[in-house]
């Protein structure tokens, strides 16, 4: 499963980049608003698949966990 996540993370951002690029380089029209909505898309499928592989490769050990409060120094309900 990791590895269908991370090549729809590349195609992912692939196409962001792609249409990204239609977008800023094209006319003002119905053309360059179907490129800013596919670019959009594309750049939040690649958000989502690059967060997963962050938490598969911490729950795997491959990457080292990220820095996280430790529950003796966290306060129950009390703000600043």
């Amino acid at each position: 499963m990791a590895k269908f996540i991370a090549i729809t993370n590349t195609v992912a951002w692939a196409g962001f980049w792609a249409f990204g690029y239609l977008a800023l380089s094209g006319p003002v029209g119905g053309e360059t608003a179907v490129a800013e909505i596919l670019a959009a898309l594309c750049a939040a499928t690649g958000l989502v698949c690059w967060f997963r592989l962050v938490r598969h490769t911490e729950v795997t050990g491959y990457a080292r966990p990220a820095n996280r409060v430790p529950e003796h120094i966290k306060t129950q309900g009390e703000t600043a």
